[in-house]
């Protein structure tokens, strides 16, 4: 019985310690990153400034210095 408990404790670890890992600036804000990327992409950075305001404001919301 302790071993299973011991088999719970050890399985739990991950999942705490990936958490403390600091989010990347390439891994936040997918959903704004997407749209903001597609633009640039078919219209050029010069017709997208919205979107790309809209991902700077997200990151910022993530605690990222922009």
């Amino acid at each position: 019985m302790s071993s299973t408990l011991s088999a719970a404790s050890v399985e739990s670890l991950p999942e705490s310690t990936e958490q403390k890992k600091p989010l990347k600036p390439c891994c936040a804000c997918p959903e704004t990153k997407k749209v903001r990327d597609a633009c640039i992409i078919e219209k050029g950075e010069e017709n997208c400034g919205g979107l790309i305001e809209a991902h700077k404001d997200c990151m910022r919301a993530l605690g990222f210095k922009i």
